[in-house]
């Protein structure tokens, strides 16, 4: 029985869609798109998070070697984005299937009406049997404006389209138990919603042609797959590799889900930006807050501090008075002024309440 997945994100890493000098690997976009198409075929929606605009820019334009590293990766995405969704839409064509671009940045994710419009037209797209070609628009974020990489992206449109299943494609069998290279190490078939400790034996190498490496991934996976939604990593370059996925014949790394969030859930997990203020809160706050198995919400007796101000719905950092460490995102339940009136206090309405709070996988 293939997994019982309805709606899929699939992340393309650049490695993937590379080959070793640098440009576009058109056979292996060739064989995804037709795996992508097959499994739609089949009922299944899927959205494609795609790297490799900078290397189909590559391939059209020589820049000079002097020429800023920030300006050179907008000026090849620039030119990349068009040509990357020409190689979809000509492939899906194929197959009788329409592709639609999607860029993104971090900003979209921040405003929670701006996230609901985003997730309409996926939505529409998806109803209209499109599928979308999702990437970070590499022309206008630079620097702090920019995802980690295409894995955090991916992750975040899983969420926020309540996906049943993220794939995330790299150049790699899985989630090794040590160096990929040295013998003995084996791929870790299965891994926990309470697993912690990856930096222990997950290498910090980065890809090749992408900006992220494994460890990133990992604690992407994780997060993703702690808010209900299955995560799996496996090699792009293995052939059929999505359906294999889905009859679990392929060797990969399979993170299982935790319990399904709240769509608002799902969004806070991926909103650290948006942090309009920080609520510092007591040791026993902390501790009901984080107990296993109980949902808690804060009430003003715990918190001993605001550092900001914010307003009814905007989102705040839960912070521990004592370490100073953040360890959740919460939506206020209403403004700064009126939590500092009833800061400490017993018997009064919560600050957050357990629906709108999001605990860091690793608090």
């Amino acid at each position: 029985m293939p997994l019982p997945y309805r709606r899929l994100v699939v992340k393309i890493g650049s490695n993937v869609l590379t080959q070793p000098n640098g440009l576009p690997d058109l056979a292996r976009l060739t064989e995804l798109v037709a795996q992508v198409a097959a499994l739609h075929a089949q009922g299944l929606e899927i959205i494609v998070v795609s790297s490799g605009a900078v290397a189909a820019g590559r391939s059209l334009l020589t820049l000079p070697p002097k020429t800023d590293a920030v300006r050179s990766r907008q000026v090849l995405a620039a030119l990349g984005q068009v040509k990357l969704l020409g190689l979809y839409a000509e492939r899906l064509a194929t197959h009788g299937l329409l592709g639609a671009q999607v860029l993104v940045t971090k900003e979209d994710f921040r405003d929670r009406q701006h996230y609901q419009n985003m997730q309409n037209c996926f939505l529409e797209l998806l109803q209209q049997q499109v599928v979308p070609i999702v990437n970070e628009n590499d022309v206008v974020a630079v620097t702090e404006l920019m995802f980690t990489d295409n894995d955090e992206l991916a992750g975040l449109i899983a969420a926020q389209l309540n996906a049943d299943a993220l794939i995330i494609l790299s150049n790699v069998d899985g989630i090794f138990d040590g160096d990929p290279a040295a013998a003995g190490s084996q791929v870790i078939r299965e891994i926990a919603p309470g697993a912690t400790g990856f930096a222990d034996f997950v290498t910090t190498q980065r890809s090749q042609f992408g900006r992220g490496g494994m460890l990133t991934k990992c604690h992407m996976a994780h997060k993703v797959a702690k808010l209900g939604i299955s995560v799996h990593i496996a090699n792009g370059k293995t052939a059929g590799i999505l359906p294999a996925v889905l009859a679990e014949t392929a060797v990969n790394t399979w993170f299982q889900p935790g319990k399904t969030a709240s769509s608002k859930k799902k969004w806070l997990a991926h909103a650290q930006a948006a942090a309009q203020a920080v609520v510092r809160v007591n040791a026993g706050a902390r501790a009901a807050l984080t107990a296993a198995g109980h949902a808690s919400s804060l009430l003003p007796v715990g918190v001993v501090a605001i550092e900001g101000t914010f307003q009814k719905g905007d989102i705040v950092r839960l912070t521990d008075d004592a370490t100073g460490q953040p360890f959740a995102l919460g939506i206020a339940e209403y403004g700064a002024d009126r939590a500092l009136e009833w800061l400490g206090q017993q018997h009064q309405r919560a600050l957050v309440h357990y629906d709108y709070l999001f605990l860091n996988p690793d608090a």
